[in-house]
């Protein structure tokens, strides 16, 4: 069973920043998309980031509407981490996020259902 780790959840203001972790393992690392995911109370679990490595080399990244601009998706190959730099945070970021790794072959980076392993989330609480 794969686990991804991750760490960096929090309590922060409006307009505040948090850095968020995950560990990956490294056969699963550069092997394919990676991204991060959140889930809010009652809602159903979304895209927020994507990034595909090659050879340790970031090659591209997307982003949701909702976080383009704010959030920033990023890796370093030699801790075999993934990280999600949250700036201007608002109310409507509050969800617990998770860490993904290896999409599907055809499979839509936004998509849930399209990616293997996961971590077990760390909560993002925005107070306003």
């Amino acid at each position: 069973q794969v686990q991804l780790v991750e760490s960096g959840g929090g309590s922060v203001q409006a307009g505040g920043s948090l850095r968020l972790s995950c560990v990956v393992p490294g056969y699963t690392y550069n092997r394919n998309w990676m991204g991060w995911f959140r889930q809010a109370p009652g809602k159903e679990r979304e895209g927020v980031a994507a990034i595909y490595t090659l050879s340790g080399i970031t090659i591209s990244t997307r982003y949701a509407d909702s976080v383009q601009g704010r959030f920033t998706i990023s890796q370093d190959n030699a801790k075999k981490t993934l990280y999600l730099q949250m700036t201007s945070l608002k109310s409507e970021d509050t969800a617990l996020y998770y860490c993904a790794a290896e999409m599907r072959s055809g499979g839509s980076w936004y998509l849930a259902a399209d990616f293997t392993y996961w971590g077990q989330g760390t909560q993002v609480t925005v107070s306003s």
